[in-house]
C-alpha cells in the first residue's frame, strides 16, 4: 500500500462529484487488490487535509454530502469569479444564435426541421447549444424513425432575461409585405432595402448576458438579442420563397396540361 496518500489524492481530484469512502475502496481493490478498512483510508485523507491546509495551496479538502472533494480556498474566490464573468461575455456564433431562434418560436422541434428550415447540417450549433444549456430535449416526435425533440431551457430564459416563452416577441410582427412575391422589380427594390426587426427590442433587456463560445469559428458573432430577429426573420423569408416556387411551379404544369 504505498503512496497510499498519493493515490487518494488523486482519485479525489479527478473526480467531478464528492468521493465516497466506498468508492475510493472500490477503485483501489480493482486496481490493486487492496483490501482497506474505513479507518485506513480515513488517516490517509486526513493526511491529504492537512498537507492542503498549508498557504502555499490555494486549494483544500473539505468533506461534502457523504464524500471528499477539493474546493479553493475562500480568499481567491473573487479571482475565480473575474474569470467566470469574463468568459461570460463571450458571445455565440451566428450559427448557434440562428437554431437557438428557431427553436426558440417553433419549440419542440426536431433537429431535422431545423436543418430543413436553414439549409444546413445543424449537428455542431445545436451540439453546442445543448453544452450550454440553451436548449434541451423534450422527448421524442411521433413520427417516422422518433427524432428527439428539441426546446429552449430555463437557462435560456434566465440568460436572456425572459419570464417565460410568451414574452417572446410575435412573429405577428413581421411585415407581410417584405414577404410577398412580386414583379422582379418589386423583388429588387426589396432586396436593396433595409431588413425590419420582427420583434420589439424594448421588451428585451438590451445588457442580456450570451453565452460562452467553447471553439471559436470564423463566422461573424452575433452581438445582441436582436441576433434573433434577424435570424427568425431570415428563416421564414427562405420559406416563404420556397413555398411561392412550388405554387408557380405547379399552376405552370396546370397551364401546360390545359394547353395540351
Amino acid at each position: 500500500m504505498e503512496q497510499l496518500t498519493q493515490h487518494l489524492e488523486a482519485l479525489i481530484f479527478c473526480s467531478e462529484t464528492a468521493l465516497s469512502l466506498d468508492e475510493m475502496a472500490a477503485a483501489l481493490k480493482l486496481s490493486y487488490d487492496w483490501d482497506l478498512e474505513d479507518e485506513i483510508l480515513l488517516n490517509a485523507i486526513d493526511q491529504v487535509r492537512q498537507k492542503y491546509i498549508n498557504e502555499d495551496f490555494a486549494f483544500e479538502l473539505r468533506e461534502i454530502n457523504g464524500g471528499y472533494q477539493f474546493f479553493t480556498k475562500k480568499m481567491f474566490h473573487p479571482t475565480i469569479g473575474a474569470l467566470i464573468q469574463h468568459k461570460s461575455r463571450k458571445k455565440l456564433s451566428v450559427a448557434q444564435m440562428e437554431v437557438l431562434s428557431i427553436i426558440a418560436y417553433k419549440q419542440p422541434i426536431s433537429k431535422t426541421e431545423v436543418e430543413h428550415i436553414r439549409g444546413v447540417n445543424c449537428d455542431y450549433p445545436v451540439q453546442k447549444l445543448l453544452e450550454k444549456n440553451l436548449v434541451e430535449i423534450a422527448g421524442k416526435s411521433d413520427g417516422p424513425g422518433k427524432p428527439l425533440m428539441y426546446a429552449t431551457s430555463e437557462n435560456f430564459m434566465d440568460y436572456f432575461g425572459l419570464k417565460s416563452v410568451a414574452d417572446l416577441p410575435q412573429l405577428k410582427d413581421i411585415r407581410p409585405e417584405q414577404n410577398e412575391i412580386g414583379e422582379i422589380t418589386d423583388q429588387l427594390d426589396e432586396a436593396a432595402a433595409p431588413l425590419q426587426p420582427i420583434m420589439d427590442t424594448e421588451q428585451l433587456n438590451s445588457e442580456s448576458p450570451v453565452m460562452l463560445m467553447d471553439n471559436p469559428v470564423t463566422e461573424p458573432m452575433a452581438t445582441s438579442v436582436d441576433e434573433i430577429a434577424q435570424a427568425i426573420q431570415m428563416d421564414l423569408a427562405k420559406d416563404l420563397d420556397s413555398e411561392a416556387n412550388q405554387r408557380e411551379q405547379t399552376s405552370g404544369e396546370a397551364a401546360d396540361d390545359e394547353i395540351q
